[in-house]
């Protein structure tokens, strides 16, 4: 790649950071159209709905420490439950990626000045605010947060006297600051590319982005329109959904599932994105299967789309219908095993270099290959039949979201971070917290694997005696996990204020785009677009890359 003259524009040779545009002060922030500050306003939300998120979880395991009452009586435990997943699904795993790194670093990774739409980058995250406002809100108004769990499922949303109109809202404003991200990234991958970057020289992470986005498009809409038909039938007791108003339930969940299980891809592809950016780096080898990479984030998007009724195996369904989900289910497990073979492969024989982001992408194999194993497993009719509605549907949805996505999330961050902010987080600390939060992860879920085989529900606020060991060693899971996921936040913190300036453009060895420009950023990214001829990751041969550190 040509990396002349990249640096600066038209005097905008300031970093981001410290650029003076029309507005001064908080409102240089609150009302920047550049897609880095936007990202960091996405970063300072999300960690803040994060925080909130955990602590309900935190509560709940709390809870499910001794059968019977422990904290809190069974009406609490189900609005902390329906909370948790609202707060965690809505406001952090579905946006997280896209909305922060996506929006930080993907004009940049194609040799762009900005998104293609920078006031309706602006305006969508003024809509996630919304949101999440509305969502933290439904607490403290009379009648106390929805109780529905984050499914919202039918006729119980219908009935309950709880705040489920405002959570409904809440969502419904969410998704449409999730189409207009989706329709940002779409319109910049296609009309913004640098000169010289066809479809094929573009890194694995801006592919993953662009097959979120089109998810985001196309399935978004449809959870839209399903909430706002649930707030009509509550509101004028119009029969859709609830039976005793002519309604059909099962409905509900077909229009659910059809948005919500794409949404898990919404979640994981951009965290696959981040472990094929990461995975070169760090192993110095050029990655293994670039195109089968790319074409697999194409795959996931679209066969990810076609699978939702696997949610619906014992709501009543024919047997073709049941046969065709299940032969789906196990076609989009296909693109995914692709993805772990490639990384696997990449990492044969590299170099491999263990600094935190590299432990959170192995983490992340680890975790998702688990979750993703598991997954397959309830593919097939009859072990779904077993498990359905179980704890170990819990655990695996939990490894797949929070042990792959929340994993990436964390990768993403440790490994931009000092290109975002120029300022270094204490690396020791961060391999410590790492191991406690990978402990903590796995002691708090994998449990739940075997509870849930063993016969205990999910989202119930009491057990049987006998699941009781299970709970207590989730429980001590969760006692390792949140203070190290704190602590994270910590030094981060730490590291803005106080830690080591970081002014070298390319701090851990990468090829892509973001590492030829100056650390942090400047204001519109180039002084001159950059013209693009090699693909993104042409590390030299392993065995020569030895050669010259033995020589240094």
């Amino acid at each position: 790649m040509s990396n002349e003259n990249i640096l600066g524009h038209n005097g905008n040779d300031v970093s981001y950071l410290e650029y003076q545009g029309k507005h001064k002060g908080i409102w240089g922030w609150l009302l920047s159209t550049d897609h880095k500050r936007i990202g960091l306003l996405y970063l300072i939300s999300l960690s803040i709905f994060l925080i909130v998120g955990v602590t309900f979880g935190f509560l709940m395991r709390l809870e499910l420490l001794t059968p019977g009452r422990t904290i809190m009586d069974p009406q609490t435990y189900n609005s902390i439950f329906t909370l948790h997943g609202v707060i965690m699904i809505f406001l952090f795993v579905v946006p997280g990626l896209p909305a922060v790194f996506g929006n930080f670093f993907l004009p940049i990774l194609i040799g762009a000045r900005d998104v293609a739409f920078p006031r309706l980058n602006l305006l969508s995250w003024y809509l996630y605010a919304i949101g999440g406002i509305l969502a933290i809100i439904s607490i403290l108004i009379p009648g106390g947060p929805a109780d529905t769990g984050w499914t919202f499922y039918i006729p119980y949303s219908i009935r309950t006297n709880t705040n489920v109109i405002p959570a409904l809202f809440a969502a419904f404003i969410l998704g449409f600051s999730s189409i207009l991200t989706g329709v940002n990234f779409v319109t910049t991958v296609h009309r913004m590319r640098a000169p010289g970057m066809d479809w094929f020289k573009m890194p694995l992470s801006v592919w993953s982005l662009y097959a979120t986005a089109w998810v985001q498009i196309l399935a978004t809409p449809i959870i839209g329109i399903t909430l706002l038909l649930v707030g009509i039938e509550r509101i004028f007791g119009v029969g859709l959904f609830d039976p005793a108003l002519g309604g059909d339930p099962v409905l509900y969940q077909h229009l659910f599932w059809i948005y919500s299980h794409p949404a898990v891809y919404i979640m994981i592809l951009p965290a696959m994105g981040v472990v094929s950016e990461i995975i070169p780096v760090f192993a110095r080898r050029t990655i293994f299967g670039y195109s089968f990479i790319a074409m697999s984030s194409l795959a996931i998007a679209l066969f990810g789309s076609l699978v939702w009724a696997h949610h619906m195996f014992t709501a009543g369904m024919s047997d073709t219908g049941q046969l065709i989900f299940s032969l789906l289910t196990m076609i989009v497990a296909i693109p995914s095993a692709i993805k772990v073979f490639n990384w696997v492969a990449t990492l044969y024989k590299g170099s491999i270099d263990l600094q935190p982001p590299m432990l959170y992408v192995l983490a992340f194999i680890f975790q998702f290959s688990i979750g993703g194993l598991t997954g397959v497993m309830q593919g097939v009719l009859s072990v779904d039949i077993q498990v359905h509605d179980t704890s170990f549907i819990v655990a695996h949805f939990h490894y797949v979201m929070f042990g792959g996505t929340g994993f990436g999330f964390f990768a993403a961050l440790h490994y931009w971070f000092p290109k975002m902010f120029g300022k270094m987080y204490n690396i020791k600390l961060a391999k410590r917290v790492f191991w406690a939060m990978f402990i903590g992860f796995n002691t708090l879920y994998f449990p739940m694997f075997i509870m849930g085989w063993l016969g205990m529900p999910r989202r119930y606020y009491d057990y049987l005696p006998e699941y009781q060991i299970y709970h207590v060693i989730s429980t001590i899971g969760s006692w390792i996990l949140v203070p190290a996921l704190f602590t994270m936040f910590g030094y981060f913190a730490y590291a803005l204020f106080k830690g080591a300036k970081v002014t070298e453009k390319n701090i851990w060895g990468g090829e892509t785009l973001e590492w030829q420009i100056a650390t942090p950023p400047v204001h519109e990214n180039f002084i001159d677009i950059p013209v693009v001829t090699e693909s993104p990751y042409q590390y030299k041969d392993n065995e020569l890359v030895l050669q010259t550190q033995e020589a240094k």
